[in-house]
């Protein structure tokens, strides 16, 4: 099993956040704001469901990994930690999906 996980992803967005580096894509990214990060996290999910839908299993894995980075830049830049999202979906799992929906006044969708 791979070490590398999200938790070390989220500290090496953020040192390279703090970093000034003029050559880091994710220096670069923070600096240009919410607006640019969001548009790319955007892209990156369009793409996800793209390859998803093409049942194309390489492009599925390379951009949920790109999906996945621009997220969690995305909540650095809102100042928001994984741990924070990690707790909010642990609080989710003691109840149905479509219960849980109900109680944010969301209906459930169908799965058709």
């Amino acid at each position: 099993m791979n070490e590398f996980d999200l938790s070390r992803l989220e500290g090496i967005i953020a040192e390279r956040a703090n970093s000034g580096d003029t050559q880091s894509w994710t220096a670069r990214l923070i600096s240009a704001g919410m607006d640019k990060a969001a548009k790319k996290l955007g892209e990156e999910a369009v793409e996800t469901v793209i390859a998803a839908v093409a049942r194309d299993k390489k492009a599925l894995i390379a951009e949920s990994a790109d999906l996945v980075y621009h997220w969690l830049v995305v909540l650095k830049i809102a100042g928001v930690r994984l741990d924070e999202v990690m707790l909010e979906l642990e609080s989710r799992t003691g109840r149905s999906g479509i219960a849980e929906k109900e109680s944010r006044g969301k209906p459930p969708e169908s799965a058709a």
